[in-house]
């Protein structure tokens, strides 16, 4: 059985008047994602994947079709049960600077959602360590403001902030787009390494071809609102089908091998200097 079954989905948003006319953002999608697997979903600005992730999250309306979650339809929980299932479904938004509270230290932002679940003090402050540790931040991060670190950095407190609570599912939009390409290789090998060591499912949105090539198990794209390709990442990424994903492939920048190797090397650097500090 699938971790994440959407099946059919329709969002629609009612219309203003003549001047405004309702818009089906979803035309009835459907999609899976197993325990531990990354489910890549690609398209444009506009083709509806950020709608499918707040509609998998309970921030978007649906109008048919079902979600379920663990076998458990969830596309029409109130708000005290949307807010139980978030120990199980967490997300990491694609903003690292408007998605951090910049008043409050990374502590507070990481204990926050431990603490209101009744975690003592004591045990939310060891969590916070230990979720420094997995996102390779240093020890003193959580004392520190979100405007102190670079943006990597703060992608990378976020992800730590979804963590904490042991989800299952993370649904991650656009969480690399605003950062520059070698600091992308670096939040995109941590996302594949937490995912390695803990099981968590991601359904990870983004517009980039070569992202998803870099991180899923599979990919679906989407085109005004409907799936018109899915499969291997692989096969879907290096040979599509579909008119529509050929032309993202054409889109997509083609990887420099010299940079590549340059861009590995780095990071087996930074991997030595972290193991001697």
């Amino acid at each position: 059985m699938s971790l994440l079954e959407v099946d059919q989905l329709v969002v629609e948003y009612p219309g203003k008047g003549w001047r405004r006319p309702a818009f089906r953002a979803l035309k009835g999608v459907s999609l899976s994602i197993g325990t531990g697997e990354t489910l890549g979903l690609v398209g444009e600005s506009g083709s509806g994947k950020t709608t499918l992730g707040r509609a998998v999250l309970g921030l978007a309306p649906v109008t048919s079709g079902t979600i379920r979650y663990d076998g458990q339809v969830i596309s029409g929980l109130n708000r005290a049960q949307r807010r139980a299932l978030s120990d199980e479904i967490q997300v990491v938004f694609q903003d690292p600077y408007t998605s951090l509270n910049p008043a409050m230290t990374v502590n507070d932002i990481l204990t926050e959602p431990l603490l209101v679940t009744g975690t003592s003090r004591a045990e939310a402050d060891r969590r916070v360590r230990d979720l420094l540790d997995q996102v390779r931040l240093p020890s003193d991060a959580g004392q520190r403001l979100p405007r102190e670190f670079s943006g990597g950095q703060r992608q990378r407190i976020a992800i730590a902030r979804a963590l904490s609570r042991n989800p299952r599912l993370i649904v991650c939009d656009e969480p690399v787009s605003a950062l520059d390409l070698s600091t992308q290789a670096r939040v995109l090998d941590l996302f594949i390494e937490i995912q390695e060591r803990t099981g968590v499912a991601y359904l990870f949105i983004t517009h980039d071809l070569a992202v998803v090539r870099h991180i899923s198990h599979r990919v679906a794209v989407m085109y005004h609102g409907e799936i018109v390709e899915s499969g291997d990442a692989a096969t879907v990424t290096q040979a599509p089908e579909h008119p529509y994903t050929q032309r993202l492939l054409l889109a997509a920048p083609v990887p420099d091998p010299q940079r590549q190797a340059q861009r590995r090397a780095e990071r087996q650097r930074l991997a030595l200097l972290e193991g001697r500090a």
